[in-house]
């Protein structure tokens, strides 16, 4: 889309700036929506996974947008088995396709579109513990290769987009998302566990389905979290995170 303003320039450059920011090339993608919600976790299975255009209101020519990322059948059958092994409800679903939380950042990130691509859904309880207890479930695929992405965003409040009067309230829940973040082991557990109770924590996200996807990075890695891309989007501070 046309960004007259500048209000992406910056996270476009970070995500076009990813791929080279790795210690290595990832072998695939593994990603973490908060547009998509199941009983349990899902991940897709098809070898050549279609888009979903589950937008309203955007120009016509976003509905045009091609992503033709291969699948990967056989990481979807290995993350739904590590979930399982962990005694927590997992499938894999052949038919659903990539959401614009997937496509979207990865068509910037990885415009030739040579990384296969797994997406992952949310549990529709959203619950921090049951996500983390995914993320770790999931560490193994990390020394496989596998890049776990959690996509969603560190402030989402639609209504409060766009009013200078959010960037304070935005700001506060930053600072303590990114000193979370920061921490590791039961620490960090506890106290992304505890969200809502942090500095207009329930303002950021009134529903914390694109929060959410955060838990199960967080989940996968050992190592502390480092806020890798700062910026302001509609008049709200927002980070980005890696977790080694």
């Amino acid at each position: 889309m046309d960004d007259p303003r500048g209000m992406w320039t910056e996270m476009a450059a970070f995500l076009r700036g990813l791929p080279a920011s790795l210690p290595a090339p990832p072998s695939a993608i593994l990603l973490v929506s908060g547009h998509w919600e199941t009983d349990g976790f899902a991940f897709t299975g098809s070898a050549a996974p279609s888009l979903i255009y589950d937008y309203y209101g955007f120009p016509p020519h976003t509905y045009e947008l091609t992503f033709p990322v291969p699948g990967d059948p056989a990481l979807a059958a290995r993350a739904a088995q590590l979930i399982e092994g962990a005694g927590i409800k997992a499938v894999v679903d052949p038919a659903h396709g990539l959401d614009h939380g997937v496509f979207v950042p990865l068509k910037v990130a990885w415009p030739e579109a040579d990384v296969p691509v797994v997406e992952m859904s949310v549990d529709r309880s959203l619950d921090p513990a049951l996500h983390l207890a995914a993320g770790r479930a999931l560490a193994p695929l990390r020394d496989e290769g596998v890049l776990i992405v959690g996509s969603g965003m560190s402030f989402h409040n639609m209504r409060a987009y766009g009013d200078p009067r959010a960037l304070a309230p935005s700001a506060a829940f930053d600072a303590w998302l990114g000193d979370a973040a920061a921490l590791t082991g039961v620490a960090r557990d506890t106290a992304l566990g505890r969200w809502r109770d942090a500095p207009q924590g329930a303002f950021s996200h009134p529903r914390e389905e694109h929060l959410i996807p955060l838990m199960v990075a967080a989940g996968a890695a050992q190592g502390a979290g480092e806020r890798i891309f700062a910026g302001e989007v509609l008049s709200t501070r927002i980070s980005g995170y890696r977790f080694d």
